[in-house]
């Protein structure tokens, strides 16, 4: 009865079915919305709008406003009514249809509630939730339930298989003990396929990080051009502005004036001089009158030239030096902004540790240089001390941050220049740098370069131009890179890998002597 009062209330009073997209007018009431409209159709021409319902009237045609949390009843009970009708119900009930809560294979029946209470405790009576399949869980042979799992032929047997059918002799085991081996495999493979996912959802999460920090400092780097663009506009006007004044006090302009027209008068005199010279009457030329006032010149020339070579040192050229110096300031304030965005830290000098050196190489006093020698030196024999390789490692170590420094190999012809972790090996030939997976180094010897880890390695082509090689580190970041400090400085291999110790500075020389400068260590603010 209330399942029938509920239908009632879930019906349009316009075509009298389920609400569908159901809507309501302010009054309240609801309807379908496409009954709605049509009734509103049709009221338009009368010249008022009204409720079907309640009558009551509207001057404009109502706003429909869309009934959500009706629309989720009528969805919740439509899935209802719809598994009320596929369900499986009690095979016993002929009246009215029961839904079914179990059923017996061995009656191939489903049973209600009440039918479940007489129904037979037999243990040959075999209950399973409600199914359709019954027949499914009998064998098609032998028309006996299921109950067996042979593990030969993965298949689900009956005792009549077992004992005298083709299955006879095989392994079996009960359905629930093959069916918990099965679970418990899965279960294990669950468990791998979820650890797998884990580990996988961590490199989503860190390329993602990655990305957006990549994508942050590509903004910064934007953003910092764009400000240099500002900064370098600025500081053109003021350098010109600063030549306009320049040019301005100057005034060279008069001076260049007075000096054409003393040109154009001089050029005159010099036409009358010749005209005069080319007379062949002697008396014409001397009886001549203004013949004094084109010889006179000098002192007016002298009085030009003076103030010429006085504008010409004093004050007749650009102030180059202040220009210079006001260029040099505006481009120190930019170079301070570039820190700003970029701070750079300077980090304490990398210097050798004496204690690592092979027994066969010579430190220089400052630890910046080694050196190889054909005379063993008496140092202790250590367990840090490298005995096979002719190697020495900094006393620095780094664990964090960007660090770099320079090697200068020309003094070398055989060399290895690179970083390792402090638990490297400290004999045979394992130990060398770049022949494990605890180093990563530049090798060069007689003009052949070559990057090496893991004692595999990757030609470099050409060999370096310049003798020195830059090693940089982004520890976080996981990278190694080397650089031949050529004009332009040349990329030649980064190392990509999670650093899992601190690294030091690694040296080896074969021949010769090395030297290793102070490094930076960058971080950003």
């Amino acid at each position: 009865m209330a399942s029938a009062d509920l239908r009632q209330e879930l019906d349009c009073s316009i075509c009298l079915t389920t609400y569908t997209d159901p809507v309501n007018l302010r009054c309240g009431h609801n309807f379908c919305r496409v009954c709605i409209d049509r009734v509103l159709d049709t009221q338009g021409g009368s010249g008022g709008y009204s409720c079907p319902e309640c009558r009551e009237e509207f001057r404009d045609r109502p706003v429909l406003q869309r009934n959500i949390t009706l629309r989720n009843i009528v969805e919740t009970f439509r899935s209802t009514q719809l598994e009320g009708k596929t369900g499986i119900f009690c095979t016993y009930c002929y009246h009215s249809p029961v839904p079914a809560v179990i059923s017996c294979l061995m009656c191939e029946a489903s049973l209600c509630d009440n039918h479940l209470r007489v129904h037979s405790k037999g243990p040959e009576h075999v209950l399973t939730d409600p199914t359709t399949s019954i027949e499914n869980r009998k064998c098609s042979i032998h028309r006996k339930l299921l109950e067996y799992y042979c593990t030969e032929d993965s298949a689900c047997i009956c005792v009549s298989c077992r004992l005298d059918g083709e299955h006879r002799g095989h392994k079996v085991e009960t359905l629930d003990e093959a069916s918990e081996n099965k679970k418990q495999k899965l279960r294990n493979v669950l468990q791998k396929l979820m650890t797998e996912r884990e580990e996988t959802e961590k490199r989503v999460q860190s390329l993602q990080d990655r990305r957006r920090k990549v994508q942050e400092k590509s903004e910064r780097v934007t953003a910092l051009f764009i400000e240099l663009r500002r900064h370098l506009e600025d500081l053109e006007k003021r350098v010109r502005r600063n030549i306009s004044s320049q040019e301005e006090r100057i005034s060279l302009s008069d001076l260049i004036h007075q000096l054409e027209i003393k040109k154009e008068d001089l050029s005159r005199k010099m036409e009358d001089i010749e005209e005069l010279c080319n007379m062949t009457d002697p008396l014409t030329v001397l009886q001549e009158s203004d013949t004094g006032d084109l010889c006179d010149t000098e002192e007016g020339d002298n009085e030009d030239r003076e103030r010429h070579d006085r504008l010409l040192h004093d004050g007749g050229d650009l102030d180059v030096s202040g220009i210079s110096h006001t260029l040099h300031t505006g481009l120190s304030d930019m170079i301070k902004e570039v820190n700003v965005f970029f701070y750079i830290q300077e980090a304490s000098d990398i210097l050798l540790d004496v204690n690592t050196a092979d027994n066969y190489l010579q430190i220089s006093d400052d630890m910046k240089t080694v050196s190889w020698s054909h005379i063993k030196q008496n140092r202790p024999e250590t367990p840090e001390r490298f005995q096979w390789c002719v190697q020495v490692l900094s006393s620095q170590r780094f664990s964090s941050g960007r660090h770099y420094w320079e090697v200068d190999v020309r003094e070398s012809e055989l060399c290895i220049v690179g970083v390792c972790y402090p638990s490297i090996e400290r004999r045979g030939r394992q130990s060398g740098i770049g022949n494990n997976k605890k180093s990563w180094g530049l090798h060069r010897y007689r003009g052949v370069c070559s990057l090496i880890h893991d004692n595999k390695p990757i030609r470099i082509s050409p060999d370096l131009s310049s003798n020195r090689v830059r090693i940089y580190v982004d520890y976080e970041a996981g990278r190694l890179s080397f650089y031949d400090l050529c004009d332009p400085i040349r990329h030649l291999h980064t190392f990509t890998t999670t650093f899992t110790e601190p690294l030091h500075a690694g040296l080896c020389v074969g021949k010769g002597s090395i030297t290793i400068s102070g490094g930076e260590g960058r971080r950003e603010k």
